[in-house]
């Protein structure tokens, strides 16, 4: 993988279209892998999605360009019913739970150990695209997603 600041750049300057090519084409690859994984449980779509939602939120809030460039990623994590409200109050009891982001952390790394390291590659990038839609990715969110970059 490129050197992480240099990627994370080169996300904060795409342009709309850029970034729903990239989403989409990367998720395209992701999902189904992970739909066909499972570890301590959880299958790999909910490991994923609540591991995405922390690096998201990593700045504490969820911005309504984050959620509209994620709200497809949602619909598959959560379903039909997703909106924003019910998003952003998912991300209130994220925060308020640091013993459960941990293990989300804990859950994303043990799922990436079961995976090829184009796929993890592909995982990392589907978060940095996602937290970079609203033209910075956050010290916290950076810090949130090198945590797979063991």
């Amino acid at each position: 993988m490129k050197e992480f600041d240099s990627i994370c750049k080169e996300f904060e300057q795409l342009d709309a279209a850029s970034y729903a090519a990239v989403l989409t084409d990367t998720s395209a690859r992701v999902l189904p892998a992970l739909a066909l994984l499972a570890e301590d449980g959880l299958d790999g779509l909910t490991i994923f999605a609540t591991f995405v939602m922390g690096a998201v939120v990593a700045d504490g809030s969820l911005s309504p360009e984050e959620y509209a460039l994620c709200y497809p990623l949602f619909r598959v994590f959560f379903g039909e019913e997703t909106n924003y409200k019910d998003c952003n109050a998912l991300v209130k009891s994220m925060r308020a739970d640091n013993r459960q982001l941990k293990r989300y952390v804990d859950d994303m790394v043990d799922l990436l150990g079961l995976v090829s390291d184009d796929l993890k590659e592909d995982i990392i990038l589907v978060c940095l695209i996602l937290c970079a839609v609203d033209g910075k990715i956050s010290a916290k969110e950076k810090r949130w997603i090198k945590q797979l970059i063991r």
